[in-house]
C-alpha cells in the first residue's frame, strides 16, 4: 500500500518521530537477545529484562521500515536488521514458551509476538519489493513460513478457540502474513483464521464491552479490524459488514466511546491504563466504515511512541488510515448492561463504575468499583495493570495490589474481601440514565463471609456530586465494615472530612477515616506511591451513604 500523499497535517508529528527513530537506528547497534536474558523469566519471574530488548529491536525495525516506506528507497540498515530478526533463536517471549521450554520447540512456537513478527516481516518485503536485498527478501519469506505459517497449518493451537485477544492477534497477524506473501497455504489458513476470529467475538457480549480493558480492546479488536480490511482488499469479503455479525461488530467498535471520560482518560478497569491513546488509524477507519462514535483526537496528533511494543500493524495503519477528519463524539452517558459498566461525562468531571464477575479475562477483584474525575484529572482512581511477572499470571495474582480487592474502592465485610470466581458476580438491580444517573448493583455474591446476607451498592451521579450508598443486611447484630477509596492523590483527612484536591467527602458518624499509602510497581516496572482511605465502623443492617462533592 503506498504512503498517503500528501500526508494529512495530523500526521506531521508521527512522521517526524519516524525519521528521528530511523536515524537513531542507523547510528547505533541493536541490542542482542541473549540466552541469559531469556533465562531470567524462569529463574526469577522477571519478564521485563528480555522484553525490553525485544521491543527495542521491534522499535528499530518499525522506524526503519516506515522511513523506507515513506521514502520508497532501499536502506542497508533495514536489510541488516531484517536479517538479524531472522537470526533470532525465537520470535516468542519467555513467558509464552511451550511446556518444558525445549529450545528446539521455540523457533516454531506461535504466540502473539511470533505472529506479529511474521506479519511485520511479510509486509516489509511486500511493501518494499526490490528495495529489499533479494537474499534478505528470500530469507524473510522462508522464515515467516517456517516459524509461523507452516506450524499453524500443521497443528491446532489452543488460541484458535479462546475467547479473548490471543485469538484475534495470533490469527489476524498470521492471516495478514499469509495474505501479504500470497502464500500457497492460504486456502487452508483463511478458514482457520476466520474461525479463530469468531471465537474471539464469542467472548464479547452483545453490548460490545471488552472485559480485558481498553488497551486490550485496541490490541484484540485492532487485529480483528486489520485482518478484516486486508481480507476485504484481497477477496471482497467484508467481516465488518457481515449481516450476521454487523450489530455485534458495531457495538465492539463503539466500546472506547462508551467508556470515554474525556481528555484522553478512560477507566483502567482490568489490566489497563487510565490515560492513553488508541491507534489513530484504527479509530478513523471505524468512524468511516461503521459510522460509530469514537473518542476525540488529541490535539497533538498520533505519536510513533503511542504503542510501547511498536507493533507494525498499529503503526502502519496509523500512517495509511489516519485522515484528520472530524469524528462523531461520544454521548455524555453510556451503559453496557452485560458488563455492568456505566460511564458519564460532564464538562471537566466524569464518573464510571463496574459490575461484571470476578473471573473476567485479566480479572481484578473489583465488583462495584468506581472512578471519579474532577478538573479533568483522576481523583478516585483505578490502579490499572501492574508489572507483568510470572506470579501475576499464577496463583499469587490477587496478592498483587492492582488486582486485589482491598486496593479497589469496594468494601470489606467482617474483615473479608471479595473472592475470585465466575459465580462471584454483580447483578444489575437498576439503571436510570439522565440527571441524576443511577446504577444499582447487588454485590452479595462477591463475598464469602457468613455474616453478610445482602449488599446493594447504588451510585447516583449528577454534576458536582456523587452519592455512593451501600445497603447492607447482616445475619446477627452489628458487623465491622471497611469502606475503601483508592487514589493516586494523597488524601487530606480532617475532622469529619476527607479531601483529594477539589473533591471532598464528608465522613458520617460513626465512621472513622485513616489514610494509608503503598509503593507498587506499574505496568512499565516503575515504582509509584498510591493511596487509600479506609473508613471503618461497626454498624447494624441499614444503608450508608457517602457523598463526594465536586466543584
Amino acid at each position: 500500500m503506498p504512503a498517503p500523499s500528501p500526508l494529512p497535517a495530523v500526521l506531521e508529528r508521527f512522521v517526524r518521530e519516524v525519521r528521528v527513530e530511523a536515524v537513531r537506528a542507523r547510528g547505533t547497534e541493536a541490542p542482542a537477545l541473549t540466552l541469559s536474558l531469556w533465562r531470567r523469566f524462569a529463574e526469577s519471574g522477571d519478564r521485563l529484562a528480555y522484553e525490553a530488548v525485544y521491543f527495542e529491536r521491534r522499535r528499530r525495525l518499525a522506524g526503519l521500515l516506515l522511513a523506507a516506506h515513506l521514502d520508497d528507497r532501499p536502506d542497508p540498515a533495514l536489510d541488516d536488521l531484517l536479517g538479524s530478526v531472522c537470526d533470532e533463536h525465537t520470535w516468542i517471549l519467555p513467558a509464552h514458551a511451550p511446556d518444558g521450554d525445549d529450545p528446539a520447540d521455540r523457533g516454531r512456537h506461535v504466540d502473539l509476538f511470533a505472529a506479529e513478527t511474521a506479519h511485520t516481516l511479510a509486509e516489509a518485503v511486500t511493501l518494499l519489493g526490490d528495495r529489499i536485498a533479494p537474499a534478505i527478501s528470500a530469507r524473510v519469506r522462508d522464515e515467516v513460513d517456517r516459524r509461523v505459517l507452516a506450524p499453524v497449518q500443521e497443528r491446532r493451537w489452543w488460541w484458535e478457540t479462546c475467547a479473548h485477544n490471543w485469538a484475534a492477534v495470533c490469527a489476524g497477524a498470521t492471516g495478514m502474513a499469509a495474505l501479504a506473501l500470497d502464500s500457497d497455504r492460504l486456502p487452508v489458513l483463511l478458514p482457520r483464521v476466520e474461525a479463530a476470529l469468531a471465537s474471539y467475538r464469542s467472548g464479547v457480549a452483545p453490548d460490545g464491552a471488552c472485559l480485558e480493558g481498553p488497551d486490550y480492546w485496541a490490541y484484540g479488536f485492532g487485529y480483528f479490524v486489520y485482518f478484516a480490511e486486508a481480507l476485504r482488499a484481497r477477496t471482497g469479503r467484508d467481516l465488518l459488514d457481515d449481516p450476521h455479525v454487523r450489530a455485534h461488530v458495531r457495538a465492539m467498535a463503539a466500546y472506547p466511546a462508551a467508556i470515554d471520560l474525556g481528555g484522553g482518560h478512560r477507566p483502567a478497569f482490568a489490566d489497563a491504563t487510565g490515560h492513553g491513546t488508541y491507534p489513530a488509524g484504527l479509530l478513523d477507519r471505524l468512524a468511516v466504515r461503521l459510522d460509530v462514535p469514537v473518542p476525540a483526537r488529541p490535539g497533538y496528533g498520533p505519536s510513533f511512541h503511542d504503542d510501547p511494543c511498536y507493533r507494525w500493524a498499529h503503526l502502519s495503519r496509523t500512517l495509511w488510515w489516519t485522515t484528520g477528519a472530524a469524528r462523531r463524539p461520544p454521548a455524555p452517558q453510556a451503559f453496557l448492561p452485560h458488563a455492568g459498566i456505566v460511564a458519564a461525562r460532564t464538562e471537566g468531571s466524569a464518573f464510571a463504575a463496574k459490575g461484571g464477575h470476578n473471573d473476567e479475562p485479566h480479572n481484578h477483584l473489583d465488583l462495584g468499583h468506581f472512578v471519579l474525575y474532577a478538573g479533568g484529572e483522576p481523583i478516585l482512581d483505578d490502579l490499572g495493570a501492574p508489572e507483568y511477572t510470572r506470579d501475576y499470571f499464577g496463583p499469587l495474582r490477587y496478592r498483587t495490589p492492582q488486582a486485589a480487592a482491598d486496593w479497589h474502592s469496594v468494601p470489606l465485610i467482617d474483615g473479608a474481601a471479595q473472592l475470585p470466581g465466575r459465580e462471584r458476580a454483580a447483578r444489575v438491580v437498576a439503571h436510570a440514565p439522565g440527571d441524576p444517573l443511577l446504577l444499582a448493583l447487588d454485590l452479595s455474591a462477591a463475598y464469602g463471609t457468613p455474616r453478610l446476607a445482602r449488599l446493594v451498592r447504588t451510585f447516583t451521579w449528577r454534576p458536582g456530586r456523587l452519592d455512593v450508598a451501600d445497603a447492607l443486611t447482616f445475619h446477627g447484630g452489628e458487623c465491622r465494615v471497611e469502606e475503601v477509596f483508592v487514589s493516586r492523590r494523597r488524601p487530606v483527612v480532617g475532622r469529619g472530612t476527607v479531601s483529594w484536591g477539589p473533591v471532598t467527602l464528608r465522613v458520617p458518624e460513626p465512621w472513622r477515616a485513616s489514610p494509608e499509602e503503598l509503593e507498587v510497581r506499574g505496568h512499565d516496572g516503575r515504582p509509584e506511591t498510591v493511596h487509600r482511605v479506609r473508613l471503618t465502623a461497626s454498624i447494624p443492617s441499614g444503608t450508608c451513604v457517602f457523598t463526594f462533592r465536586l466543584p
